[in-house]
């Protein structure tokens, strides 16, 4: 595994084609998967990620400030046209990545070829991430035999209330950076070389990572106020990677190996009504300590949760809905995730006169 810190040696050179064979596929929006990436040398410059290697950036990659998750459908109907279009995004993304625009005519009388914005920024740490939803193997294209058996839709969960026009999907593109400009410029060009072939299905932009998955940075708080991501899977503990987040040889599908699943959840949280909450019931609600972060059973944030502790009543410290009990491993037969958390706010709700403000979780 290539450190964290970028001072890994360089990946070998292969061909685009062979890059885009072994890159990582990732799931869309609101269907079955998880996410992470092993770091490649760094580009040309220190904020600079190169785009080829074994897995995709963006998964395991030091969480940037921004994001910009942007949600395709098919126009076309032709294998062929797909594969070039992939082609010309992976050149694309790797010029994106190294702050470099994109290539193309000079000839005053056409288009630019880059949309210009980020001329002169770096590249802020850019990444792009690029995802297959479930659809994407139906019919029209004659790809039904490569689909995973795991890209399913997720079940429906206990209180969703879910969006149909942000569900679904046949490709993703996830940019991130410590840019906001650097990461809408990347969607915005690769949703431009995609023109004929795409169109654009949904955009949701976050900001502020709210999720940690390494010891090396404090752990974010949430705009729930609380410390999030305590209990997240680490980036640089290889044995968690491959056991729960790469995809290996017993797939059914041998272009997987290597890769991931991915589920992008907006989760709008009602901040107003949480905030006139007393803090006694938002920390019995999340099952731990606002201020530290330490779970309701222990004394500092990274002590392990006591789902059996009981209270001078006898009840349990940590109730049988609080967040720390149903989202762990202890309930959920060991099954754990990497997430990539980030905050979102879309202005105002205009039926209600809130926030339309809340978590994304990937």
């Amino acid at each position: 595994m290539k450190q964290q810190d970028g001072t890994d040696n360089a990946s070998p050179k292969i061909s685009r084609r062979q890059a885009l064979k072994g890159t990582s596929i990732a799931a869309i929006a609101s269907l079955a998967t998880a996410a992470t990436a092993v770091e490649y040398a760094r580009a040309t410059s220190p904020d600079a990620y190169g785009f080829y290697g074994i897995h995709q950036r963006g998964i395991t990659t030091r969480q940037q400030s921004h994001l910009v998750f942007a949600v395709f459908d098919l126009t076309t109907t032709s294998k062929d046209e797909l594969r070039q279009l992939l082609r010309e995004w992976s050149v694309a993304s790797e010029r994106l990545m190294s702050a470099r625009e994109i290539d193309g005519s000079s000839d005053p009388v056409y288009p630019p070829s880059d949309t210009g914005e980020a001329t002169g920024l770096s590249a802020a740490g850019l990444t792009i991430t690029v995802g297959f939803g479930p659809t994407l193997f139906d019919k029209r294209l004659g790809m039904t035999h490569l689909r995973p058996s795991a890209l399913v839709d997720l079940p429906a969960f206990p209180g969703d209330q879910l969006d149909p026009l942000r569900r679904g999907g046949d490709i993703c593109v996830q940019a991130c950076s410590d840019d906001a400009t650097v990461a809408l410029h990347a969607v915005r060009n690769l949703a431009r070389i995609a023109l004929g072939a795409l169109t654009l299905r949904s955009l949701q932009t976050g900001a502020g990572q709210t999720s940690s998955s390494s010891t090396a940075v404090a752990t974010p708080r949430n705009l729930l106020g609380f410390k999030d991501g305590t209990n997240n899977l680490r980036v640089h503990d290889r044995h968690d990677m491959d056991a729960h987040v790469w995809v290996r040889a017993e797939s059914d599908q041998s272009w997987m190996h290597a890769g991931t699943y991915l589920v992008m959840r907006r989760i709008r949280i009602h901040l107003e009504e949480w905030s006139s909450l007393p803090l006694e019931t938002q920390q019995v609600t999340i099952g731990r300590v606002r201020a530290s972060g330490a779970p309701l059973s222990g004394k500092r944030e990274h002590d392990g949760i006591d789902f059996a502790k009981l209270d001078i009543f006898g009840a349990p410290v940590i109730t049988a809905n609080a967040h720390v009990r149903v989202a762990s491993a202890h309930e959920n037969a060991g099954a754990v995730i990497l997430r990539r958390g980030y905050n979102f706010a879309d202005g105002i709700d205009p039926r209600t006169g809130e926030l339309n403000a809340g978590l994304l979780f990937i």
